[in-house]
C-alpha cells in the first residue's frame, strides 16, 4: 500500500515537473519544435542511468523510494508518448527532415544521456 502511495505521489512530481519544463521551454524557444519534450526526455534518460547504478549496484534506498522515483516520477516525468505524436505531427506537417531530426536526435541523445548518467552514478562516493 505504502508503494501505491509513493508511485501516486512520485507519478504527480513527475508530471507537474513535466509540464514545468515543457512550458519554460516553450516560452524560451517557441513551439515550433518540441524543444521541452526532448530536454524532458534527455533529463529523465540521464537520471534513469544515475537511479539505475545508485539504487541497483550500490541498492542505497527502499524499493519504495525505488518506485516512487523510476515508476512514478520518471515515469510521468519522460514523454515518449508525447514524442511519437510529435513526431507524426512533424511529419504531417510535411516537416521531415525536422521529424527525422528529432526521432534520431533523441533516441541517440537519450541513449547517450542514459550511459552518461550510469557513468556518473558509478563516480560517485
Amino acid at each position: 500500500m505504502y508503494e501505491l502511495a509513493a508511485i501516486g505521489i512520485g507519478g504527480a512530481a513527475g508530471a507537474l515537473a513535466r509540464y514545468g519544463v515543457t512550458h519554460y521551454s516553450n516560452f524560451l524557444f517557441g513551439t515550433h519544435f518540441p524543444y521541452g519534450t526532448l530536454i524532458v526526455n534527455i533529463a529523465g534518460s540521464f537520471l534513469i542511468g544515475v537511479l539505475f547504478v545508485l539504487f541497483t549496484e550500490r541498492s542505497m534506498v527502499s524499493p519504495v523510494l525505488r518506485s516512487a522515483s523510476t515508476i512514478g516520477f520518471l515515469g510521468a516525468f519522460t514523454t515518449f508518448s508525447a514524442f511519437s505524436l510529435q513526431s507524426l505531427a512533424l511529419m504531417e506537417e510535411g516537416r521531415l527532415a525536422a521529424a527525422f531530426m528529432y526521432v534520431v536526435g533523441s533516441v541517440i541523445i537519450c541513449i547517450l544521456a542514459a550511459g552518461g548518467g550510469m557513468f556518473l552514478g558509478r563516480q560517485l562516493p
